[in-house]
């Protein structure tokens, strides 16, 4: 499964990035996978790879490439409680920093990027996104409604910017919450608002989870967590994409 490493153009500077799809040539549906706040490194090629295998186009780009190229600060190979606090404190400032405004431009640059492949299909694409980057998969499928036909967002604050984010999104949807995230009560807030909207989405805690779930290289790692991501994900897809 091939893995390239990209530079993408933004009205900020060229942001690294890398693509993985599939081998056997010809066109696929594109995917924007936004990457947790730990950033690009091998759990991430790994959950693209695996994607890929399915028959996409999967682009992930570095979230913070203002701040310089992936890996802005310096992450151990596992990333435990011990770790935690350190790394949360060097990355809290350049999350703080990536306001809507800026997510927006750069989305804009990513989905131009998808458009202009030889290798992506013509027309909307999905956008997934975990933790920080379920965020800002809604908030691209929210700004660009006509760009986006599927997002999912897994252990993701994606009620962040209020029930109004929803009002845009003609996206099919798929959130994933963990267990440590959000109550059944904060589930039945957040759903109603979906309702509200008129947004076709499924939202579920999954079960036994805290908040990273999907991550191997955490404390925070479910393996049946991440199997019901895929679960999940795939069919979101195939559905969004079928002819």
């Amino acid at each position: 499964m091939p893995i390239t490493t990209l530079l993408i153009p933004t009205a900020d500077g060229q942001a690294d990035a890398f693509a993985a799809f599939p081998d056997s040539g010809g066109r696929h549906p594109g995917v924007l996978m936004y990457s947790d706040g730990f950033g690009i490194r091998p759990v991430l090629r790994e959950l693209a790879r695996e994607l890929a295998e399915h028959g996409y186009y999967v682009l992930v780009p570095h979230l913070f490439h203002r701040h310089g190229p992936a890996p802005v600060i310096e992450l151990p190979e596992h990333i435990g409680e011990e770790a935690r606090p350190r790394v949360m404190a060097q990355l809290m400032p350049l999350i703080r920093a990536h306001t809507v405004e800026r997510v927006l431009s750069d989305a804009d640059a990513y989905l131009d990027f998808l458009s202009a492949r030889p290798e992506v299909d013509a027309g909307p694409v999905a956008v997934t996104g975990y933790c920080i980057g379920g965020l800002l998969a809604m908030r691209t499928a929210a700004a660009r409604p006509d760009r986006v036909a599927a997002v999912a967002a897994f252990h993701g604050p994606v009620g962040a910017d209020g029930p109004g984010l929803f009002s845009t999104i003609s996206a099919r949807v798929h959130l994933g919450h963990a267990e440590s995230d959000l109550t059944p009560e904060g589930l039945q807030e957040l759903n109603q608002a979906l309702d509200a909207a008129g947004v076709r989405y499924t939202s579920e805690i999954y079960p036994h989870t805290v908040h990273g779930f999907t991550m191997s290289d955490t404390d925070a790692f479910s393996a049946a967590g991440l199997g019901l991501h895929w679960d999940r994900l795939l069919p979101l897809l195939d559905g969004a994409f079928a002819p």
